[in-house]
């Protein structure tokens, strides 16, 4: 596997961080002609995955509401191995890092029966109040419930 930074110590040392996971079926609509997890799914899987992440913390109503929202601010995706059409996965998430305003999330896609990564990666969220379309501060119970869930591995 080539070197990503934010993969550390090594891909499983990393792997041990994360507490979330959900499995991901892949349906023929999200594959091309030859078979292959379509690159635009592996975006899916990731919202899907931070969306369900939120609300296991119940901060869905928090971020997501009336006055404010989380808005995604850079989202990436290193592709490691094919994934095929019928193929088992695992996503994992996790926030990496908790800022004023914002937090960083990561992404490990696995084949559920190997553990085999077959993509990972990383995004930033921002707070922003929908008025002036500035960003805020994360309210203290955003952050209290990340970090009681994230533990030691929380960063930032």
């Amino acid at each position: 596997m080539r070197a990503i930074p934010y993969i550390q110590p090594d891909a499983q040392g990393w792997l041990a961080k994360f507490h979330f996971s959900i499995p991901i079926k892949v349906r023929y609509c999200e594959t091309d002609m030859a078979g292959h997890l379509n690159n635009v799914s592996y975006f899916i899987y990731y919202e899907q995955g931070r969306v369900d992440y939120l609300e296991q913390l119940g901060l869905s109503d928090v971020l997501f509401n009336a006055r404010t929202v989380s808005v995604t601010a850079d989202l990436e995706c290193q592709f490691l191995a094919q994934v095929l059409k019928k193929e088992p996965l695992m996503l994992y998430v996790r926030v990496a890092k908790l800022g004023r305003s914002s937090f960083d999330l990561e992404y490990a896609l696995t084949e559920s029966s190997t553990g085999q990564l077959k993509a990972v990666g990383r995004g930033a969220m921002v707070y922003i109040d929908k008025a002036s379309e500035k960003s805020i501060p994360l309210p203290d119970v955003v952050r209290e419930a990340i970090a009681k869930y994230e533990g030691a591995s929380l960063g930032g």
